[in-house]
């Protein structure tokens, strides 16, 4: 979760901060906070947590629940100038090998795509997840011959960026930013998606599909009950995924459960996410990142009430 919005409208500065999550169970979360940073962190089984820390901007705090025995999520907060404060969620999928690449690249790549005169703008944004894509693409070039089922891993990433009063939201897959405001002379607090989610249970989604592959009547099946991709995967954008995207890697070295039988001549799913970018208003309180598993359970507006309702007392 990201502290309050109105904390971060005041200039980049401070103390530089980083927080990613455990790389697997049973690992001590890194700490790699400031020298007397009264944050805490902790774990209790399969749950870990950061509390509230400071930032280059304001304060954020983060909770992770792992739902596999192998730990395929990750999670990244960065606070520097002259990027700003970085929030990344990255829910990964056959695997945590697309995951732990996109939170350890895609801050350096956001770096280099954001260091020209204009800085941090959704084209630099787009460039990061493109550079990033395309060096995991290699890893699992590399790496085919030993361990093809890199080829079969992909990752959800879901990204924040506040820049000069600016806040960016990119995201590939279902992972959701809700943003928390007050609205009204009341001061009710209301909730705002702020992404996009690419999931084929969305209609639109299946539209989108259809659209872009005409000649594929069996793009999107119902499975189960449940609309995927081919069958196979319900998200249609990711990072990874290349047995979804490049024919070369979905032959029988992968598993039987990710082989497309139809040949495909362009790739199935997409790694160019969906950006926003919001101009940050005296109303907005705090904005909620998480992956899908949350939003299986609560609905936006019973999100930001609950954060609403237990935010820290001021001092």
């Amino acid at each position: 979760m990201l502290g309050p919005l109105l904390r971060f409208l005041s200039a980049c500065g401070g103390a530089n901060w980083q927080q990613t999550s455990p790389a697997a169970a049973g690992a001590a979360a890194p700490s790699s906070a400031a020298a007397g940073d009264p944050a805490s962190e902790g774990r209790d089984g399969l749950l870990w947590w950061r509390d509230l820390a400071g930032c280059g901007a304001g304060e954020l705090s983060v909770a992770l629940v792992q739902a596999n025995q192998t730990l395929e999520d990750q999670c990244r907060l960065d606070s520097a100038p002259p990027l700003g404060t970085f929030v990344g969620v990255f829910d990964g999928h056959a695997g945590h090998h697309a995951a732990r690449f996109a939170c350890d690249h895609i801050v350096p790549n956001l770096r280099e795509a954001a260091s020209g005169p204009r800085g941090v703008t959704a084209d630099a944004i787009r460039d990061a997840f493109a550079a990033t894509e395309e060096e995991f693409i290699a890893l699992v070039s590399r790496l085919w011959e030993t361990q093809p089922d890199v080829a079969t891993a992909g990752s959800c990433c879901l990204v924040g960026v506040v820049h000069d009063r600016t806040l960016f939201i990119a995201n590939l897959g279902d992972s959701r930013a809700v943003l928390g405001r007050k609205a009204g002379r009341t001061g009710q607090i209301v909730a705002e998606q702020l992404s996009s989610e690419h999931n084929a249970n969305d209609e639109a989604v299946r539209q989108e599909l259809m659209a872009q592959h005409p000649d594929d009547p069996q793009i999107v099946a119902l499975k189960h009950g449940v609309w995927r991709v081919k069958g196979i995967i319900q998200v249609s954008r990711s990072l990874g995924d290349a047995y979804l995207k490049d024919t070369r890697y979905n032959t029988e070295r992968i598993k039987q459960k990710f082989r497309v039988s139809e040949p495909f001549s362009r790739p199935i799913m997409s790694a160019t996410p969906s950006i926003i970018s919001r101009n940050l208003q005296p109303s907005d309180c705090f904005v909620i990142f998480a992956s899908d598993g949350l939003w299986e359970h609560l609905s936006n507006q019973e999100a930001v009430e609950i954060v609403h309702s237990n935010q820290r007392a001021e001092i």
